[in-house]
Parts: structure tokens; C-alpha cells; sequence
């Protein structure tokens, strides 16, 4: 399963503790002839499964280092080792060895919540998958994690002491060696309450784009600058807009909802509400892009990798930059810099804080307001800015369509659902054409 790793911190544990081997003559109701191992009433032909069900069903198993009373048929090494995907290095199945860990530090709801990504060739995307399952339970994580051959990304919460070991044995896999580094991770705090579960998937995109990686790859992506670079550019920037000089644009590459409660100062920010939806915008808005430096910015940086690529291939700009680490790493730097108001995230909290400032204001009675509820009509998911003076009122949707479907909704049969169609959606366009002024780029305004 691997080696420990580094400083020790965890062991490989035996895969095959409880699975045995049986010869492939051997018959088992839907088994066929390649069955090799047969665990928990169940058969397998293939490593892979074995690895798979053991790991999500025997982690109980850690630190236990009993063997086979029988070596597998093939010789050259113990079947723990399982074959690594060809031109790839191999998945390892090794979990941390919490025995000397109390269940409540463990489970500790103070904690942190940690965002990361890395771009990498995977042969064996659901093998990978399986592993981070795995891992994320046995260390009581909760969060999302997007798993594709071109690589992982993840946000996941827990206790300190989880988060601590999670990134350990990221580290040590041998998959991310050499790519994945501790200054990869940006942290905040929260934890597993951030979080409804764990959703663990395969996915083509580890950010959704919609884009196919082998037509547009992260490979082409833009020149990283990293915080302290990037806080000089946007300085030279704002500094040259002023006196109508700047051939440079600072594009957000976040949704609409996101930059509207935080945004580095003099920033294009479309009005998209996907981030799909990008590569349409680029598109329409070409002319915009035109012989222009770009500095580009997302909240963790993962975006920006592809958004950047995307920018790059339609051969207009004259440099494309971005944002390493991305807002998460600039805040860690510059809290009171040139980015104002709340960074969005992707989980319960919706926003977290760097500075005093709000940019933004309720959609009802335009009083500065920037923390953001899920529209209360049952089936919207749309966020809506509602201060607590509105919301004693009753205006807590994103709309008055959705605030008049909202009392509709509970007189229909259970099971009834309606398609999200509000105010909001309507009558912002999918993609929006910039309709901005060459003066208007030049004052960065």
C-alpha cells in the first residue's frame, strides 16, 4: 500500500485483512472464472475492487499488519502493492494511524476548512476517487471533492487535528509528489459543520468549464504571479488608470454573486452566473481583450488555470496573468489591500472576511448588506441580500416571482416540483456583452 511516509505519521494498513485469495477455478455466484479474492460474501476479479472495498469497509482495519496465509499466483511483490496505472505513479492506499487520537479532537467542531487543488495526469480516476473516500471518512471530513484525469479538486472541513493529517498524507501521496505543496492549501476557519456531507465523484472537469481538457488544457495556462506580484501590478494599475493611461484589464473570473459582495478595486467583473458560462463571454467580448494585458483573479486560483487557457487560445491579448493562490492567498497577505468587502465560498458559510468594508446593499431597501440566505421560495436556489429589517417584513426571496410562488408552492402535492424560473434569471442575460466605453476601461472604472 506504500510506504509511511514522512516523519511517520501514518502506516499502511494490511488490504487484504480480511480478504482472501481463492484459485481462479474457483466458482462464486456472479463471480466467473478470474475471481481472485472473495470478501465479505462478495467477488472479485480485479485488485482495484478488492482495494476499493477494503478501504471503505475495513479502515476499522489500520495499523493492523496481519498477512495472507496465501501469496497470489503472481510472483514479483505483495498484492498490497496492486499495479500502477502505466506512465502513472501509483495511488496509494495508506490512512492515517488516528489510534492515538481522542474521538473528540477528532471530531472537534472548531476547526478549519481547507480549499486546494492540483492539476495532474490521473490513469485511474475512480481509483483515486475511492482512496479520497475513503480518507475523508476515516478522518471525519466533510466537504466536496472533484476527481478527474486531469487531476483533484477539493474543499473539505474538520477538526484541526484532521485537516492537519489530511494534508500529510496529500503530501505523501505519490500521485501529487513534486506537484502538491503545503502552500497549496489555503485554510479558514470553520469545519465539518460547513459542510451538509461528504460528496466524493468523477468528474471530466475538476472545474466545471464545459470546456473538453484536451482541447483547452491547463497546461497553456497564464503566467502566475504570485500575491506580492500581483498586489504591485494592481497597484500600477490603478495608478495608470487614473491618468487614462492603463492598456491593462483586471478580470474576476467569478460568478456574478460572487463579485458582487468583494472585488479588487477597478475590476471588470461579468455578469455571468456560471462559470461555464465564461468561455460564451470571452467569446462575445473579444474586442474587449484586444491587445490588453490581463491580470485575472478567482477565489482559490483553480479558474483562473483554465479561464486563462481559454483567454490564451483566442490569440487577442498581448499577456494573460493570474492570480496565484488566488484571493484566498492575496487576503493572507494584503487583509486590508486593494481587494474590498467579503470573499464568497462555496459552503455554508457563504462569505468570509478580511476587512471592514461592504460593497454591497439589500435588494429591498438598499441599505449596505453583504450576507447572503438561500431565496426562501422552496424550489429557487438563488441567493438573495436581505437585511434583518426586510426579513422581518417578509421579504426574504430573491424576487417578487419567487416571493409570490413561495405561498403557491405549499398548497401543491408533495412530490410536485417547480422549475426555477424567477425575476432574476429572466432578466439577466445569460451572456452579457460588454457595453463599456474605451474611456470608462481606461479609468478603470
Amino acid at each position: 500500500l506504500g510506504n509511511a511516509g514522512p516523519g511517520g505519521a501514518f502506516q499502511a494498513f494490511s488490504l487484504f485483512v480480511k480478504a482472501k485469495e481463492v484459485p481462479a477455478a474457483s466458482r462464486c455466484p456472479g463471480g466467473g472464472e478470474g475471481v481472485r479474492w472473495r470478501c465479505c460474501r462478495q467477488a472479485f476479479e480485479e485488485l482495484p475492487g478488492i482495494h476499493r472495498h477494503v478501504a471503505l469497509h475495513h479502515s476499522g482495519d489500520v495499523g493492523r499488519q496481519e498477512r495472507l496465509d496465501a501469496e497470489p499466483a503472481e510472483a514479483g511483490g505483495s498484492p498490497a502493492d496492486g499495479p500502477a496505472p502505466a506512465g502513472s505513479p501509483e495511488i496509494s492506499w495508506a490512512l492515517p494511524d488516528t489510534s492515538h487520537i481522542s474521538h473528540d479532537d477528532l471530531t472537534s467542531k472548531v476547526g478549519e476548512v481547507l480549499l486546494y487543488y492540483c492539476y495532474c495526469e490521473v490513469k485511474d480516476p475512480e481509483n483515486l476517487c475511492a482512496w479520497q473516500k475513503a480518507l475523508c471518512q476515516h478522518l471525519h471530513l466533510t466537504g466536496k471533492v472533484r476527481v478527474a484525469s486531469e487531476g483533484i479538486n477539493g474543499t473539505v472541513g474538520g477538526s484541526k487535528v484532521a485537516t492537519s493529517l489530511y494534508i500529510e498524507v496529500m503530501l505523501s501521496q505519490p500521485l501529487f509528489k513534486n506537484i502538491l505543496c503545503q502552500e497549496d492549501f489555503k485554510s479558514s476557519a470553520g469545519g465539518a459543520h460547513c459542510f451538509p456531507d461528504l460528496r466524493v465523484g468523477v468528474f471530466k472537469e475538476i472545474v466545471p468549464m464545459g470546456i473538453d481538457p484536451k482541447i483547452v488544457s491547463y497546461k497553456e495556462t497564464g503566467i502566475h504571479l504570485s500575491p506580492q506580484e500581483f498586489h504591485k501590478e494592481v497597484e500600477q494599475y490603478l495608478s495608470q488608470a487614473s491618468q487614462g493611461q492603463s492598456d491593462t484589464i483586471l478580470l474576476d473570473c467569478r460568478n456574478f454573486y460572487e463579485s458582487k459582495i468583494g472585488q479588487f478595486q477597478g475590476c471588470l467583473a461579468p455578469d455571468i452566473r456560471k462559470f461555464s458560462y465564461f468561455p460564451s463571454y470571452v467569446d462575445k467580448n473579444l474586442e474587449l481583450f484586444k491587445d490588453k494585458r490581463v491580470l485575472m483573479y478567482c477565489t482559490g486560483g483553480i479558474r483562473c488555470e483554465r479561464g486563462s487557457a481559454y483567454l490564451r487560445s483566442k490569440a487577442v491579448c498581448r499577456e494573460v496573468y493570474q492570480l496565484k493562490g488566488g484571493i484566498h492567498k492575496y487576503l493572507e497577505e494584503f487583509p486590508d489591500g486593494f481587494y474590498r468587502g467579503k470573499l464568497f465560498v462555496f459552503d455554508d458559510r457563504y462569505a468570509i472576511c478580511s476587512n471592514e468594508d461592504i460593497i454591497s446593499v439589500c435588494r429591498y431597501c438598499g441599505a449596505l448588506w453583504d450576507q447572503y440566505k438561500l431565496c426562501s421560495s422552496q424550489h429557487c436556489r438563488q441567493l438573495v441580500l436581505t437585511c434583518p429589517s426586510c426579513c422581518n417584513k417578509g421579504l426574504t426571496a430573491c424576487c417578487p416571482v419567487c416571493q409570490e410562488k413561495e405561498l403557491k408552492v405549499t398548497s401543491r402535492a408533495s412530490g410536485q416540483t417547480l422549475k426555477e424560473e424567477c425575476e432574476c434569471t429572466r432578466r439577466r442575460p445569460r451572456v452579457p456583452i460588454e457595453l463599456v466605453s474605451q474611456r470608462m476601461l481606461d479609468t478603470g472604472k
